[in-house]
């Protein structure tokens, strides 16, 4: 990944959450944060509900195919966490990279807009 590091801490992850903003959709939901750097961190769940462990790592995998294929068409120095839905492990790679196209990138890109331009990074 290009301008993508892995967030691994869990006070980050809950930032995200908290103090971000979201975008559920049918697959996943996305958490977008700035985070003043000059990179983006990216982090991925799967909660129990998406299925056995089989269909957790799979979804995981989908959402890291996809988000490599468009990294380009972000914007840099936001965190991103993307948390996979139950629907998610019945639909092809294609279908979700095609989603992430057409509704998850614009979806960011107008997250990330939105943040007052003013104000420190967080």
């Amino acid at each position: 990944m290009l301008y993508t590091e892995i967030m691994n801490d869990n006070r980050d992850f809950l930032a995200a959450y908290k103090k971000g903003r979201f975008s559920a959709a049918k697959y996943s939901v996305i958490y977008v944060r700035p985070n003043g750097r000059p990179f983006n961190r990216l982090g991925i769940t799967a909660g129990k509900k998406v299925g056995n462990a089989v269909c957790r790592n799979r979804a995981k995998r989908l959402i890291r195919l996809a988000y490599r294929l468009f990294e380009a068409d972000m914007p840099v120095g936001m965190d991103i966490v993307i948390v996979a839905r139950e629907a998610i492990c019945g639909i092809k790679s294609g279908v979700y990279c095609a989603y992430m196209q057409k509704y998850g990138i614009p979806e960011i890109n107008k997250m990330f807009r939105s943040f007052p331009v003013n104000k420190k990074p967080l």
